[in-house]
């Protein structure tokens, strides 16, 4: 990199400390709300995902509500959980799946890389794995970039990190 370029990195990242904090949270407050009482609505943290089960749908949405309070609370990015479709299961119970997206996908990191140049020409993007590096001659172009970034919903937890 040459001494008068500046960069960025666009990361999406969350701490899975926090989230796991907050699904442990969320199924305390379940397990001892009296609404929650035989309905046999759990929660649990598996690998990458977050399992919902629950008796009934609506039992299992706010369930759901329930998991993202605690997520809010723990500032783990509500864009960052992605849930499945809702699916039946044995016994007539129901579940779901909600994925913890971690990185930036390649599709997405073409539209964001796309979107930055079309907005900031002076900036040079860079898809590196699951982030995106932004780099430019002035720190004003970046600081651009970030704004436009910003302002943009691309459906995913952005952070800007490596500041240069």
């Amino acid at each position: 990199m040459a001494k008068d370029q500046f960069s960025f990195d666009i990361v999406s990242e969350v701490d899975l400390q926090e989230v796991r904090n907050a699904v442990d949270q969320a199924a305390r407050e379940i397990a001892q709300r009296f609404d929650f009482k035989g309905t046999g609505t759990a929660v649990e943290l598996t690998g990458e995902a977050i399992e919902l089960r629950a008796g009934t749908e609506d039992r299992l949405k706010a369930a759901w509500q329930v998991l993202q309070e605690k997520a809010v609370r723990r500032q783990v990015p509500l864009k960052s959980l992605q849930p499945d479709e809702i699916q039946q299961a044995a016994k007539g119970t129901v579940r779901q799946s909600v994925k913890v997206i971690q990185g930036i996908p390649d599709e997405k990191a073409k539209q964001i890389s796309k979107f930055v140049r079309g907005t900031v020409p002076k900036a040079q993007t860079q898809i590196q794995g699951s982030q995106l590096r932004v780099s430019a001659k002035s720190k004003d172009d970046l600081q651009k970039a970030i704004q436009a970034v910003k302002a943009e919903d691309f459906g995913l937890a952005l952070q800007f990190t490596n500041y240069r």
